[in-house]
C-alpha cells in the first residue's frame, strides 16, 4: 500500500498512528493495566469465567475483520495448526489464568515488577537452546534483575528463599513468567500469516485453553453459567477493558509499532509494562510502595539497562 504523500490531509488517529514512541507507550499501559484488572477483579468476577469471556469476545471482534486474510492464509494456517493453537493456549490462555490467580494472593505492586522475570527467562533460553551470545553485561544486568525480582517476591527479606518460603502468589507469578517466555521463545517458529489471521488462530487457540481450564478447575458449562450470573457490574467492565485493550489494541499497536521502528527498538518498550503496571497498583488500587520496591525496581532498572545496552551493542557489530 502506498504511503500518503505529505500533501495529503491526514486525520488525527492516522497522525497518532505514525507516533511509534506514543503507541509502544500506549501498548504498555494496557498491558500494565491487566495486572490492575487482575486485581481488581478478585470478588468481581471468576477468574475462568473472565479468561473465558475475554478470549471469546476478542475473537468475536476480529473474526468479521480477518476473513479475507484468513482465505488467503489458510493453507499454512492448515499446516501449521497445531503451534498456532499452542501459542493461544500457553501465550494467552494459561498466562492471564495464572496473573488473575496470583492477584489472590499478592499485591497489585508485587505483580507488576515480578513480570520482569519474562526478559531474563527469555535471554537464558535463547542462550540454552539458541545459543545466542550473551554479553559480560548481560550476565551482570541479568543477575542484578533477579536479585531485585527476589527482593519483590520475598518482600523484602532473601534469606526466606533459603526456606522456601515464598507467597504462593508471588510463585504463581514467577510460574506466569516462565509460560510467557516459553511463548515468546517458540515464536522463531512463527508461520508466515497476516497478523489477523494470526491474532483470530492464536485467540482461538486461548479460548480452547480458557475452556480446558474452565472444566478442568473451574466447575465446567455449570461453573461459567453461575460465574457468568455471580458478575458484577465492576467485574463485567473488566471483561470489557481486557477484551478491547490488553487483547486486541495492544496487539494491533504493537505490531504497528514494530512496522515503524523495528522489532529490536520496539521491544525496549515491553520493559515498561512493570512501570505501568505499578504506577496503576499505587494510583487505581491505592496500594503502597514499600521500601523494598523501590530497591528492587532500582535494582531491575539497572540490570534492564545494562542488558539492553549489551544487547544492542552485540547487533550493532
Amino acid at each position: 500500500m502506498t504511503k500518503p504523500t505529505s500533501s495529503q490531509p491526514k486525520g488525527i488517529f492516522a497522525r497518532l498512528f505514525d507516533q511509534p514512541v506514543l503507541i509502544l507507550c500506549m501498548t504498555a499501559a494496557f498491558w500494565g493495566g491487566n495486572t490492575v484488572a487482575g486485581k481488581i477483579a478478585v470478588g468481581e468476577i471468576d477468574p475462568y469465567t473472565l479468561t473465558v469471556l475475554r478470549w471469546a469476545g476478542a475473537l468475536l471482534c476480529v473474526l468479521p475483520f480477518a476473513q479475507r486474510q484468513m482465505r488467503t492464509d489458510f493453507p499454512r494456517i492448515r499446516e501449521k495448526w497445531p503451534l498456532l493453537l499452542f501459542y493461544g493456549a500457553i501465550g494467552y490462555a494459561t498466562f492471564n489464568i495464572l496473573i488473575y490467580l496470583s492477584a489472590y494472593y499478592t499485591s497489585g505492586v508485587n505483580i507488576a515488577i515480578e513480570q520482569v522475570m519474562v526478559n531474563i527467562i527469555v535471554m537464558l533460553g535463547n542462550f540454552v537452546l539458541f545459543r545466542v551470545r550473551v554479553r559480560f553485561l548481560q550476565i551482570v544486568g541479568v543477575v542484578l534483575t533477579i536479585i531485585g525480582v527476589a527482593i519483590t517476591a520475598t518482600h523484602g527479606d532473601p534469606t526466606r528463599l533459603l526456606e522456601l518460603d515464598i507467597n504462593i502468589g508471588d510463585g504463581i507469578v514467577l510460574l506466569a513468567c516462565l509460560v510467557y517466555a516459553s511463548y515468546s521463545l517458540t515464536l522463531r517458529f512463527r508461520p508466515a500469516v497476516g497478523w489477523l489471521s494470526f491474532l483470530v488462530a492464536t485467540f482461538s487457540g486461548a479460548l480452547l485453553g480458557a475452556f480446558v481450564y474452565q472444566f478442568l478447575l473451574g466447575g465446567g458449562l455449570g461453573g461459567l453459567w453461575s460465574g457468568i450470573l455471580a458478575a458484577t457490574p465492576t467485574g463485567w467492565m473488566i471483561v470489557v477493558y481486557v477484551l478491547i485493550f490488553p487483547s486486541i489494541f495492544s496487539q494491533l499497536l504493537y505490531v504497528r509499532g514494530v512496522e515503524l521502528i523495528g522489532p529490536n527498538r520496539a521491544s525496549l518498550f515491553i520493559n515498561l509494562i512493570p512501570l505501568f503496571g505499578t504506577l496503576g497498583a499505587v494510583l487505581v488500587l491505592g496500594e503502597q510502595l514499600e521500601g523494598f520496591h523501590l530497591i528492587a525496581g532500582a535494582l531491575i532498572a539497572i540490570g534492564i539497562v545494562l542488558a539492553e545496552w549489551a544487547a544492542r551493542r552485540s547487533v550493532g557489530r
